[in-house]
């Protein structure tokens, strides 16, 4: 599995625990150990982007709106990032 950074990981935890999920879940969707999710949930919690309700894990309001800025800064860079890698002819044509 390549390199994830913690913003990849938090954002594959607050999009597995929108709609409420249970740690185990979570930790199956996000390829993290326990231990890994315990200590990433500790501080989503603290940050206010997930909430605990009746035993379930759940992404806020908020843990929304950054999975949106996440995915909206991914959509504009990733191809950016990605354009070096396939070579000179795949570049813009400009």
């Amino acid at each position: 599995m390549k390199y994830r950074s913690k913003s990849d990981i938090m954002g594959l935890i607050l999009d597995a625990a929108n709609g409420g999920s249970t740690k185990t879940r979570i930790m199956y969707k996000a390829f993290l150990s326990f231990d890994q999710l315990n200590g990433h949930l500790s501080e989503l919690i603290e940050k206010g982007l997930i909430e605990i309700e009746e035993r379930k894990l759940r992404t806020t309001e908020k843990g929304l709106r950054v999975l949106k800025l996440q995915s909206q800064i991914n959509d504009e860079f990733i191809p950016v990032m990605t354009e070096g890698r396939r070579g000179p002819e795949a570049s813009s044509s400009w």
